[in-house]
């Protein structure tokens, strides 16, 4: 199976969380690139200061490289009016897409129509420039039945106010990779949690983020219906390796 035409390889560390400059940020985000570029990998998911730059490297490598950015990144409780400028912004500077990490604590306090409201603004924000939108529900935040009841949700909302043709450029995600869950649980995807999702995602399409670690857990994922995979380790898994650690 040729995995790599489902990866998206992510780096989504901050240089404040990285302990890196700016420029060094943009110098890993650009080995990032160049290794998607050289290994067939479908896209790059990186944070949005780092588009512009990014996507002009990549247009003088004459690459298909997809570009995409994470917008309200990563607690998903910023204003629905941040986020639709954190993404038209992400838009202009060439981001092909755009992965919005939902309110999920506004979901979990009962606040169904903010969560609607921000799901289909900023998706038609998308879809108006031709880009696809992802949408992070951060399933460790979640039990199982909020998981189904928040892919469905998404789903019921997308087939009532977009087109047929529009559904598949509209995902569900599973993770931010950058919850903090206790006792070792994990933070990102699972096999069970993605099943979730698939089961209640309709004419959605799922993409599974974080905790998939090896080749044999891609190609399950793969294998049970998922269009894309977010990993920090997306060379180790088209080189048939493993990786213990990271996103």
């Amino acid at each position: 199976m040729n995995i790599a035409q489902y990866l998206d390889s992510t780096y989504l560390k901050t240089p404040l969380q990285s302990g890196l400059t700016g420029e060094e940020t943009l110098k890993k985000d650009e080995e990032l690139a160049q290794e998607a570029a050289d290994n067939g990998i479908f896209a790059v998911m990186i944070r949005p200061d780092y588009v512009f730059e990014i996507k002009k490297f990549l247009k003088e490598k004459n690459s298909n490289v997809v570009v995409g950015t994470v917008i309200g990144f990563h607690e998903g409780t910023y204003s629905v009016d941040e986020k639709l400028a954190e993404a038209a912004k992400a838009i202009q500077d060439g981001a092909d897409e755009l992965d919005f990490v939902i309110n999920y604590n506004a979901y979990l306090k009962g606040n169904i129509d903010l969560v609607k409201d921000e799901f289909e603004r900023c998706t038609e924000l998308c879809l108006k420039h031709d880009k696809i939108a992802k949408w992070i529900i951060e399933i460790a935040a979640l039990t199982d039945a909020q998981i189904a009841d928040i892919t469905k949700k998404i789903s019921q909302w997308a087939e009532e106010k977009f087109s047929d043709k529009d559904l598949p450029h509209i995902f569900v995600k599973s993770s931010t990779g950058f919850y903090e869950t206790k006792e070792g649980k994990p933070n990102g995807a699972t096999f069970e949690g993605i099943q979730i999702m698939l089961d209640n995602a309709g004419k959605l399409p799922v993409k599974a983020a974080g905790g998939v670690r090896t080749p044999e857990d891609a190609e399950k994922m793969i294998n049970m219906g998922v269009k894309r995979i977010g990993t920090s380790s997306a060379l180790a898994l088209i080189n048939n390796q493993s990786a213990s650690q990271g996103y």
